[in-house]
């Protein structure tokens, strides 16, 4: 059975507020578009998740929220604490306790970066990739029966998009 993975970086958040506590950091205007862009590039792509599990910052939280409002469906999101900077191993536990075989990770840098480069058999040849700027998203399918037998390097990418792909 495929399990397809969606690896996503939060979009672009403001510094106005240099004294801001960083959990608490918003999306810029670039940022907003972006997200909204990626969840138009999701929906037209049919990689739709079953379910999106966030880190709970305001800015993967306003990421998520810009992206769902461009799908025709709800989506259920669970907001997770540990995913606020969350080192790979991390994520790859809350992944293998994920239900759902169509799953989403929004996260931070470098965990999410260094993430998708872990569980990737072979990188795209995106020159972005390894950089993972803000937004990134990495489809990955794994042909695996469960989420607990997901292994580093057993993912197949299927798609990589930054925004700038899709807006310019």
């Amino acid at each position: 059975m495929t399990h397809r993975l969606i690896l996503i970086r939060h979009a672009k958040s403001s510094w106005d507020d240099a004294f801001a506590d960083d959990h608490a950091r918003r999306l810029n205007p670039r940022g907003r578009r972006a997200a909204s862009a990626i969840g138009t590039w999701l929906l037209g792509a049919d990689y739709l998740p079953d379910l999106v599990l966030s880190s709970d910052s305001a800015r993967t939280t306003e990421t998520v929220e810009r992206m769902q409002a461009s799908w025709d469906n709800e989506v259920p999101v669970t907001y997770i604490p540990a995913l606020y900077h969350a080192a790979p191993l991390v994520l790859l536990d809350v992944l293998r306790a994920a239900p759902v075989s169509r799953v989403a990770l929004v996260a931070h840098n470098p965990g999410i970066a260094d993430f998708a480069s872990t569980m990737a058999a072979e990188p795209p040849g995106h020159s972005k990739f390894h950089q993972y700027p803000t937004c990134a998203t990495t489809i990955l399918d794994f042909d695996i029966p469960k989420w607990s037998d997901a292994a580093p390097g057993s993912g197949r990418v299927v798609d990589f998009v930054v925004p700038r792909d899709l807006t310019g």
